[in-house]
């Protein structure tokens, strides 16, 4: 995959303290952005979709994730 990019809260700095994903229509990759070349983690799209709607969810009501 070639399409990396890092979340827009990567943090101050080199911005290396967050995770980078590449998606496809069907797959969602998701790397450390500190050792890029350690793997990946891939994932259905679906799947991720969700994973990120109940971090979301948690956020807005203040709890631990």
């Amino acid at each position: 995959m070639d399409n990396w990019h890092r979340s827009s809260y990567s943090g101050e700095g080199d911005g290396n303290n967050c995770v980078e994903i590449a998606e496809t229509p069907t797959r969602t990759s998701v790397r450390d952005s500190k050792s890029p070349h350690r793997g990946m983690l891939t994932f259905r799209s679906a799947t991720f979709a969700t994973f990120v709607e109940g971090l979301k969810e948690a956020t807005i009501r203040n709890e631990p994730h």
